[in-house]
């Protein structure tokens, strides 16, 4: 088989005394595989090619004619000449999946030009737009989803159908029946323990002082309206209470760890994925990377696609850390952790480090928080 595939050349020799330029060929040890006289002066012979240079340098009065050539060299002529071919056929291919796959209308039915205006608009920031490729079953159907929850109070049904290169969205409003306003009568109490900092009271008295100390279920502005110490009516009390409110966490962080830092080379990169492979078209790959992608081509039913790459490479470095760098990562992290919980309005006090435990991989960081936190809770009244 690997014979089969060696480069070979079939060569036609003419000139006088043909035996003697055979001779020279062996002496120049040029293995002829094929042999055959046609006449004293003239013989078709099989060398390899890579023997072929030698023996036109050699040839001196002698005619050689190239007859035909075998194995390897032969595929990659085939390969050469069909080319055109192989190119023809991908960009038909490509048209056909685009006159097939592409959609070139994108129509919304509904009498309410808004609704229509905002479902157009929706839909192509999901891709459902003029000459974009269809979406699968599966993408229609989490896009449906994603509309309906985002505006549950104007769209009651939705159903996207594809006709040809025609996307025909059809869609019900929703008809909102305005509840009526509860005016249970309530008071607002406190969430969580803390020292009372601020209270804003839109409706209701105000029954406690600035930095009061508060336990869970403490009433802060009560609904009852008191005149001469009797309940005189009752309202639903509105407002918010702010306090100041204690945690202490426990954080742990490793000793080994890996940083990934950008170098600040980027590049884009075309790139085929078929299942769970990448086939990338580029040169000199980096190491590692982020990559930020975007769907050229997709297929509905074949599992491949083509994309568009935006890769920054990336130095990951694995770093061991001394007990103290373990630390100061570990407060930056708890730090972060109760900042996550915080709404716009809320904010750390103070915070400190209380102490650290080391284990054999990570180290437990205890830590104390004074947090300014929205403590506000509520009551019905009976």
């Amino acid at each position: 088989m690997i014979e089969k595939l060696i480069s070979k050349v079939s060569l036609n020799v003419k000139g006088k005394n043909i035996n003697r330029f055979i001779k020279k060929l062996r002496s120049k040890k040029i293995e002829i595989l094929s042999l055959k006289y046609k006449d004293s002066n003239q013989a078709d012979i099989i060398i390899y090619k890579k023997d072929y240079e030698k023996v036109l340098k050699i040839k001196s009065i002698y005619e050689i004619t190239e007859l035909d050539v075998f194995g390897l060299i032969k595929i990659k002529r085939k390969i050469k000449l069909s080319k055109h071919l192989i190119i023809i056929t991908i960009i038909s291919f490509i048209i056909f999946l685009i006159f097939t796959h592409v959609i070139f209308n994108v129509e919304v039915i509904h009498s309410n030009k808004d609704i229509r205006i905002l479902l157009l608009t929706e839909l192509e920031k999901e891709g459902i737009k003029k000459y974009s490729f269809k979406k699968s079953y599966k993408e229609i159907t989490k896009i449906k989803e994603k509309i309906l929850n985002k505006y549950p109070d104007k769209i009651e049904w939705l159903e996207i159908e594809s006709t040809g290169t025609k996307y025909t969205v059809r869609v019900e409003e929703r008809e909102i029946i305005k509840k009526e306003e509860d005016n249970t009568p309530r008071n607002i109490i406190a969430g969580k323990d803390g020292v009372l900092k601020k209270v804003i009271a839109e409706k209701g008295d105000i029954v406690k002082d600035m930095n009061d100390y508060v336990k869970k279920g403490d009433l802060i502005v009560n609904g009852e309206l008191i005149f001469n110490e009797k309940v005189t009516g009752k309202v639903k009390a509105t407002g918010k209470a702010y306090a100041e409110v204690w945690y202490v966490t426990k954080t742990e962080y490793p000793f080994a760890a890996h940083e990934e830092k950008e170098t600040g080379k980027t590049k884009d990169v075309y790139a085929i994925k078929f299942l769970n492979h990448t086939f990338e078209f580029a040169l000199n790959k980096f190491k590692t990377k982020k990559i930020n992608e975007e769907e050229i081509i997709k297929h509905p039913l074949i599992p491949i696609k083509l994309v568009k790459q935006k890769q920054t490479e990336t130095k990951v470095t694995d770093i061991i850390l001394t007990p103290e760098e373990a630390i100061s990562k570990a407060k930056e992290k708890a730090i972060d952790e109760i900042k996550k919980n915080l709404s716009k309005d809320e904010y750390i006090i103070r915070s400190k480090y209380l102490k650290s435990t080391v284990k054999e991989s990570i180290v437990e960081v205890e830590m104390f928080f004074a947090v300014y936190e929205d403590i506000t809770d509520y009551a019905e009244i009976g």
